[in-house]
């Protein structure tokens, strides 16, 4: 076992490869301290679903060294799975069992867990505890699976886009859950395609592209490494403004263009917003749209890549 037992998760030079030739990881490097809700993200390919299905144990690397909660799959395996808990991206569980029934059934594959009223209160599911699956609505069903994961009262719990395809209400459960669960002392490690998902949750992320990473940090530090925490977004009606122009422009740090639309990262946006205003009548030009927002990690991605995080 490890000495450090700060690190709940570490992977070093994490290589995949399938069958030789598709690289889906390449030389991945990452450490998740105990005790904080860790975002995995980036595109469709990424790489984000095998690295966590590494870290998991359900995929062996092809090369690179993991270490989880201080032990190895190869020597602890049987360990590692009491003190996992794991959502996989979709799951299937059985359609004429209740929600009592199917978390009693996964209570009984470890050999400690958490009761099952309780469980079923924090996921605001004691009122359906006796309600077949099929009969769950959408949202019911994931907050069961998380239930599932969290019935063997884990350490360590992996979310794989745990809130694709739910409503508002049914995220903000979900979210609840998660922050109650790291209030607890406990590790998340998450991945998600949503941008404020990520910035709610995850005291750090990772954005990985190409199967390595390619930005760590905190969500607030990496939107500052923009220049601005502010972005105006505009397209104009006809003709163009060059980039060294609207670099020029008081308190905007980043020009880049998207879709025929140009996005400015600026700092104090009241100071460049009328600057821009007046740079673009002063060139004769008129705008077709304009609007403003906060910065999202989305925007750091963009940054990096040139790609959208769907993409």
């Amino acid at each position: 076992m490890s000495q450090d037992a700060a690190l709940a998760v570490r992977c070093a030079t994490l290589v995949k490869r399938y069958e030789g030739k598709v690289t889906a990881v390449d030389g991945l490097d990452l450490e998740i301290r105990t005790g904080e809700c860790f975002g995995l993200l980036g595109p469709n390919g990424a790489g984000k679903t095998t690295t966590v299905e590494i870290l998991e144990g359900l995929l062996d690397p092809t090369s690179g060294e993991v270490e989880v909660l201080g032990m190895h799959w190869a020597t602890h395996e049987r360990a590692l799975r009491e003190r996992l808990g794991v959502s996989l991206q979709v799951t299937h569980l059985p359609e004429r069992l209740t929600a009592r029934e199917i978390l009693r059934l996964f209570r009984s594959f470890f050999a400690r867990g958490r009761d099952l009223g309780d469980l079923l209160r924090l996921v605001a599911l004691e009122d359906k505890a006796d309600t077949w699956f099929e009969k769950l609505s959408g949202g019911q069903k994931q907050r069961l699976a998380v239930a599932c994961a969290l019935v063997g009262d884990p350490d360590l719990l992996f979310l794989d886009e745990p809130t694709t395809g739910l409503d508002p209400q049914s995220r903000l459960q979900l979210w609840g859950i998660v922050q109650r669960f790291k209030e607890d002392g406990r590790t998340v490690l998450l991945t998600t395609h949503y941008m404020d998902e990520a910035e709610r949750l995850c005291d750090r992320v990772a954005i990985v592209d190409r199967g390595k990473v390619i930005a760590l940090g905190t969500p607030a530090s990496l939107i500052l490494s923009l220049g601005g925490q502010d972005v105006v977004e505009l397209s104009l009606q006809a003709g163009d403004i060059e980039d060294g122009a609207l670099l020029a422009v008081p308190e905007v740090k980043g020009v880049r263009r998207v879709a025929g639309s140009i996005a400015l990262a600026v700092s104090q946006i009241h100071v460049a917003l009328p600057a821009v205003l007046d740079l673009i009548r002063g060139r004769g030009l008129a705008c077709e749209r304009l609007s403003t927002r906060h910065a999202t990690l989305e925007d750091v991605f963009v940054n990096l890549t040139g790609r959208q995080l769907r993409d």
